[in-house]
C-alpha cells in the first residue's frame, strides 16, 4: 500500500525527493501517513480536496481487495 501512495504523490508534487510515506500498522486499521514539502501541499490536497479525496477512494479500493481498513493522512510539518 505504502509503495502505490508514494508512487502516486510522487507523480503530483514538484520536489518528489521529499515525498515521505509511513504506515503505521494497527489491529484493525492501517495508517497511511504522507508528508511533502510545503510548496507541494496545495498539489496534494488540490482544490477542495479533490486529489485528497481520490488518493483516498483509490487507496480504499485497493485496501477493500485485500480485505483491510486503511486510513490515509496528509500530515503538515
Amino acid at each position: 500500500m505504502r509503495e502505490m501512495v508514494e508512487y502516486i504523490v510522487k507523480q503530483i508534487v514538484d520536489n518528489p525527493e521529499e515525498v515521505k510515506v509511513q504506515e503505521v500498522k494497527s489491529e484493525k486499521v492501517i495508517i497511511v501517513e504522507i508528508s511533502v514539502a510545503k510548496e507541494d501541499m496545495g498539489k496534494v490536497i488540490g482544490k477542495g480536496g479533490r486529489i485528497a479525496n481520490a488518493l483516498r477512494i483509490l487507496v480504499g479500493a485497493a485496501a477493500a481487495k485485500l480485505k483491510k481498513r486503511v486510513m490515509v493522512e496528509i500530515l503538515e510539518e
